[in-house]
């Protein structure tokens, strides 16, 4: 039996109140639009049921149903309403066409097929980070999952870049439900399972082995839906779900001076700072220009403080004699070595126009360019600094 908090139009109000109580669970409110946050928050109720337009649904209620632990049923008559849902990272919607039934599911937790095999040990955690300046984090970490698959490993790629979000578009994915803000939200309630993971993520399909993803959000603007708690959470649980888990972050590392006498004022760089803090390998990628090194050098002590690990891979991306004069390899070994104190980098060549088929195609470097020198160093990458250490 649940309680529930109804919050729907008059004409179905009355109808899915006599179901409830017919199928053993108590109705504790029925809920105008103006009161819903406030009923939830009083009451704590096992559920919400609630109808997806404007007038019930909204981002306080979630919030307050986030707060409380309450879990969320949202009922959908149309196109309109599921794209409501989703745009508030919501998937939780039943079609109002099919009754009570469908809610009854929903709120029994109905197992879902899932995709992921049982685990015996804990999976992998793969934070890719590289300072600010777009040295190429997106596409190393699209890559990385896409030789992991490869190689027949369970993967999952999650958008983490709480400023600028970007593998929906680089894949061709519809972003207008954010899957890993989706995770965090469950996670943030207590339900986030494999089976939930499962539903929320899309699906990378390729002949060489594809992966899972969970998208980032759209909007700059919905950072704090990614706290440091709820972003550790979801890790954890795809700790258990796959065999890697690859985390694509945003560049800053700042723990947000401005606001860090507030204890619990919430952080826009918690997202990067709970994934590099959370991971068991880092790769860090900066660009093989002379201003892509300075910027690199400069924050990757800001990244060596903030990481737990010590197994941290460099790799220096776009490797070229136009920008960084003859000898590009020995000139990008020698800076690093000399001002870092970083030994055996990773080099990737500069080959733009295979990075850029990729995008255009929605598809991996792998799929793609499988024999370009790109790909073979990034696939070199995973085979010995990766694979090689279990």
């Amino acid at each position: 039996m649940a309680r529930i908090v109804l919050a729907l139009p008059p004409a179905r109000e009355a109808e899915y109140a006599e179901q409830a109580a017919r199928h053993g669970h108590e109705v504790v409110a029925r809920a105008s639009s103006a009161a819903e946050a406030a009923v939830v928050a009083t009451l704590r109720p096992d559920a919400l049921v609630v109808a997806a337009e404007p007038r019930y649904l909204s981002a306080r209620v979630l919030a307050a149903c986030d707060d409380a632990g309450v879990r969320v049923v949202a009922i959908a008559a149309g196109d309109p309403e599921r794209r409501l849902a989703a745009s508030l990272g919501l998937f939780e919607t039943t079609d109002a066409a099919a009754g009570w039934s469908a809610v009854e599911l929903a709120l029994a937790g109905s197992p879902r097929p899932t995709a992921a095999r049982a685990r015996t040990a804990a999976g992998t955690v793969i934070t890719v980070w590289g300072p600010a300046g777009a040295p190429g984090r997106t596409s190393l970490a699209i890559a990385v999952a896409g030789e992991l698959a490869a190689v027949g490993r369970s993967v999952v790629l999650a958008d983490v870049d709480s400023h600028g979000a970007s593998i929906a578009p680089a894949l061709g994915m519809l972003d207008e439900a954010p899957g890993f803000a989706a995770a965090c939200r469950l996670a943030g309630s207590g339900a986030l399972t494999h089976e939930e993971l499962d539903r929320i993520a899309q699906g990378y399909s390729s002949p060489l082995g594809g992966f899972r993803v969970l998208t980032g959000i759209g909007r700059p603007s919905r950072w704090p839906e990614l706290s440091g708690e709820r972003v550790a959470a979801v890790i954890a649980q795809c700790r258990t779900w796959v065999d890697f888990t690859v985390l694509d972050i945003g560049s800053s590392l700042e723990n947000d001076e401005e606001i860090s006498s507030d204890l619990f004022a919430p952080r826009r760089n918690a997202a990067a700072v709970t994934a590099v803090r959370d991971a068991d390998r880092i790769v860090a990628v900066g660009a093989a220009d002379p201003v892509g090194l300075s910027r690199f050098l400069r924050a990757y002590a800001e990244l060596e403080e903030a990481a737990s690990t010590r197994d941290i891979t460099v790799v220096m991306n776009r490797v070229r004699a136009s920008a960084i004069g003859m000898n590009p390899h020995g000139q990008v070994t020698q800076t690093l070595a000399r001002f870092g104190g970083i030994d055996a980098p990773v080099l990737v060549p500069h080959e733009q126009g295979a990075f850029d088929g990729a995008v255009l195609s929605g598809r991996t470097l792998a799929d793609s360019a499988p024999r370009s020198p790109a790909r073979l160093a990034i696939k070199a990458l995973v085979e010995n600094r990766i694979l090689s250490r279990g």
